[in-house]
């Protein structure tokens, strides 16, 4: 299984656990507020249902080679969201049902060189039409979690996870960084095991597990349960031997896509 493959397949699962979410929502519930500021519950699903019509748009960029905006503009892109908000429940799992498949077979018809196709976002830097999949993922998934509905960081999948940090290293923006190292916690077989990631700039070192250190670092989580420790003092400590508060995160998707990507889809990333 190529890295394509394996990306629509996680698409698929994670179409499927929003959709299912969006259907267990009455009206009321679409109309209260979400956890994103100033935005209900409506603007969130609006927002998800008009992504998917914009990496339509990439994909056809994608296929044919023609340059196609994700969206005309900033404004055309607040506009459709706000359109899209105030609707019934029914609406807005229709909407975002048909959006979904929409995208889906805009997908199928790209061909394999087409994946190569070197697109653009509302920002810079362009990347290979492949990661348009890694993106879309990012958007159901943070979105998931805002929709405030009983969908949280830790049902994040651990392959979204590992991949989200891994963007979220290789893009670090080391002029605003608030901490001096990180540390992921990961059991495998039963063992303990760290990954670290130093170097980040001047402040404590920050330790935890990856659903956590990742809710924290993209603003899904206040952090609760990741230690804090001196600059320098890597390792395990007990809870409250730590070095102050939890820092706020430094910017989060300053960069839409990492540097270096490969230009043909990998055989798996990270």
């Amino acid at each position: 299984m190529n890295v394509l493959e394996t990306l629509r397949a996680e698409l698929t699962i994670s179409t499927a656990r929003l959709l299912a979410t969006a259907a267990g929502l009455s009206d009321d519930g679409v109309a209260a507020p979400s956890r994103l500021p100033g935005w209900t519950r409506g603007h969130v699903l609006a927002h998800l249902a008009r992504n998917a019509d914009s990496h339509v748009n990439l994909m056809t960029w994608a296929r044919t080679g023609v340059v196609t905006p994700q969206y005309p503009d900033p404004a055309a892109r607040d506009a459709g969201i706000e359109a899209g908000a105030a609707r019934p429940a029914k609406e807005q799992l229709a909407d975002l049902e048909e959006s979904a498949a929409g995208l889906a077979k805009a997908i199928d018809m790209v061909p394999a060189k087409g994946w190569t196709t070197m697109i653009s976002g509302m920002r810079p830097p362009g990347h290979p039409a492949w990661y348009v999949l890694v993106r879309r993922l990012r958007e159901i998934e943070m979105h998931h979690v805002d929709l405030g509905a009983g969908y949280g960081c830790a049902d994040w999948p651990e392959t979204f996870v590992r991949r989200e940090l891994h963007d979220a290293m290789v893009s670090w923006p080391y002029e605003l960084g608030t901490v001096s190292e990180i540390v992921v916690e990961e059991v495998k077989e039963g063992d303990n095991h760290h990954q670290v990631w130093r170097d980040l700039g001047s402040g404590p070192v920050v330790q935890g597990d990856a659903w956590t250190l990742l809710g924290w670092l993209t603003g899904r989580s206040p952090g609760t349960g990741l230690r804090v420790m001196p600059e320098g003092s890597r390792g395990n400590r007990p809870a409250g031997a730590g070095a102050g508060p939890l820092p706020a995160p430094p910017p989060w998707l300053i960069m839409p896509a990492p540097p270096h990507l490969p230009a043909a889809p990998p055989e798996e990333y990270p």
